[in-house]
């Protein structure tokens, strides 16, 4: 299994946050900060191999750290990401996180880590009640499953998880670390200023 400074890790800010009224999530702000900072916050003293997705503003993203964005058109989600990030990443062990995720677990690379075995292709965060299907850790040897996955046109995370070697790991004691907030109303909700950027 890896150590957790044997990952990488990839902040998911690529999407076109359509919810959001087209702003760019990852820089909307939060308690003064913006979603992408709060993730860093919580990344950072888990591991020191930490990069942003970003297909927009990746000038502004790159003021948090390695900026790298999709290398397939037309947005394919967090699956362009991901296949982006083993084109741009060396290690054989990524993991990623969206960045409208502000309280993701203290523990998560750790856990998440911990969890893998020789054969397993990808990891998986569940909060007791739920695959969290973006909260993920995963090995580059999928790279040619995901790829023969896009190409066929599909887009469904899970049903891409379902041809490779899957394993979840339990994190219900900290259920709500996986609040993600994706309009504008479950951010007022979440008791936030939302600044639009």
């Amino acid at each position: 299994m890896p150590t957790p400074e044997q990952t990488h890790w990839v902040i998911l800010a690529g999407g076109q946050a359509s919810r959001m009224g087209g702003n760019d999530k990852g820089l909307i702000e939060l308690a003064g900060q913006p979603f992408i900072q709060h993730v860093i916050n919580t990344l950072a003293p888990q591991t020191s191999h930490i990069s942003i997705n970003a297909n927009r503003n990746q000038d502004l993203y790159r003021q948090y750290g390695d900026v790298f964005g999709d290398s397939i058109e037309n947005y394919p989600g967090p699956l362009g990401g991901m296949h982006a990030a083993l084109h741009h990443i060396d290690n054989d062990w990524i993991g990623f996180v969206p960045c409208d995720c502000p309280q993701l677990p203290a523990d998560l690379v750790t856990r998440m880590a911990a969890a893998c075995q020789p054969d397993t292709d990808i990891v998986v965060a569940h909060n007791g009640d739920y695959i969290q299907p973006v909260v993920t850790l995963l090995h580059r040897r999928i790279l040619p499953k995901l790829e023969a996955f896009l190409a066929n046109g599909d887009r469904k995370i899970i049903l891409l998880y379902r041809q490779c070697n899957m394993i979840t790991v339990d994190f219900s004691d900290q259920a709500d670390a996986f609040i993600n907030l994706n309009t504008p109303e479950e951010l007022s909700q979440f008791g936030v200023r939302h600044e639009s950027n």
